[in-house]
């Protein structure tokens, strides 16, 4: 089958590789040009998706990059996977999802399959992306809604193994989708229509949302009643029914859960429901920097002016190079607003930021663990018996935060 990929981001090159491998013929399409170029020489920066495995793809055929649009003009089934973002005030941003929608319609010389895996609040398939087409093609399409559930990093739960749901605007279109999924997914899940398919991405990730912030709520009781909350948590984990861990951290990253619960609060309040828990979950959330700047100024008189800082991992998630909503950038710019002078060391972050330092040092007054990568070796910090704040999520200390 021709299928081919609209963006190669963390969960278009998941899907253009998972497909490939499995006897589609792909094409993995991108605007950007210098991604492509890298793609197409086998550089990665998706965990568990090698060079050797791209290479191997492209030269028998089955995966092709591309920005060309004539590549996928005649493709029997289209995948969206672009970014929906949010706005500067923290609203749905569809820009680039409605770009990509008419780019496609205006490319597309056959009748094909349309499957959104971006992720958007109910009912964007069926008055956002069916509208553009019918405006803008002479084709006839059918339209189905996947949401991803690309997890990088995790070395348990795969683009095979992760149960996909899946929904169509006809009865042929999911039909068409639950088979096209079914050649490379374990478990399709079909629902009664897109809207439910959209709105379970979005309660997926709110639901993490929402639980974070509370387990962020609760460190900070933790600490005013002077006990650890890691050990309350872990002791409570040995509940084996009615309970799920979740530990706190300096705020939440990436492309689902600090964005997912807005589209779902948009949406709601939309049709006149005000999302008040969700709202809050959010604000918590975001003020976590605010409470660990302030524990630290605690903890160093009171005063970060002049300090020297070096944070231990910028990226939303440990072993993993994506910096999106990433909580550890909003840390940096609140230590520099009080006069500290702050460095970052991040081996898988390959961009150029302000601060950036070519390995973990000594000559400072603090080092802050933000986002520990398997490759990190911390033994240099604890040579130099310097001080340490263990922010991460996964800190192995009970307390959080807390000196090492």
């Amino acid at each position: 089958m021709k299928v081919s990929v609209i963006g190669q981001g963390y969960v278009g090159l998941t899907i253009s590789v998972g497909a490939a491998n499995t006897g589609h013929k792909v094409t993995g399409f991108d605007i950007n040009y210098e991604l492509i170029q890298n793609l197409i020489k086998g550089d990665t920066f998706v965990p568990g998706i090698t060079k050797d495995t791209l290479l191997e793809l492209q030269s028998s055929r089955r995966l092709n990059f591309s920005n060309n649009h004539s590549d996928f003009s005649d493709s029997e089934v289209i995948i969206i996977a672009v970014p929906t973002p949010l706005t500067e005030s923290r609203v749905p941003d569809l820009e680039i999802l409605s770009s990509a929608a008419l780019m496609i319609a205006n490319n597309l010389r056959v009748n094909s399959l349309i499957i959104n895996e971006s992720t958007s609040y109910p009912g964007t398939l069926r008055n956002l992306i069916k509208p553009i087409f019918d405006s803008n093609s002479e084709y006839q399409f059918e339209f189905a809604s996947a949401p991803e559930r690309v997890d990088p990093g995790n070395g348990k739960w795969d683009l095979s193994n992760t149960p996909r749901i899946v929904s169509g605007l006809t009865k042929t279109a999911t039909q068409k989708a639950a088979k096209f999924y079914e050649s490379f997914c374990d478990n399709v899940v079909i629902v009664s229509s897109p809207e439910v398919a959209e709105a379970a991405k979005l309660f997926e990730n709110t639901f993490r949302q929402v639980n974070i912030a509370l387990v962020n709520e609760f460190a900070q009781i933790a600490n005013s009643l002077k006990f650890s909350s890691q050990e309350a948590i872990a002791a409570a984990a040995t509940k084996p029914f009615g309970f799920m861990p979740f530990y706190p951290s300096i705020g939440v990253g990436g492309h689902c859960i600090p964005v997912d619960p807005s589209y779902l609060s948009f949406a709601a309040e939309k049709v006149g429901n005000k999302t008040q828990f969700i709202n809050i979950a959010n604000k918590i959330n975001l003020s976590m920097v605010t409470y660990v700047v302030d524990r630290i100024k605690k903890e160093m008189s009171n005063s970060l002016n002049g300090l020297r800082i070096q944070i231990a991992g910028i990226s939303y998630k440990s072993n993993i190079s994506d910096l999106r909503e990433s909580p550890a950038l909003n840390l940096i710019s609140e230590l520099e607003k009080y006069g500290a002078s702050v460095q970052w060391f991040d081996p898988l972050v390959d961009l150029e930021l302000q601060g950036r330092s070519k390995n973990l040092v000594t000559d400072i007054d603090l080092g802050l663990i933000v986002t520990p990568h398997d490759v990190f070796d911390f033994s240099i910090w604890k040579k130099a018996n310097l001080k340490v704040f263990d922010l991460s999520a996964n800190s192995k200390s009970y307390g959080w935060p807390k000196f090492l």
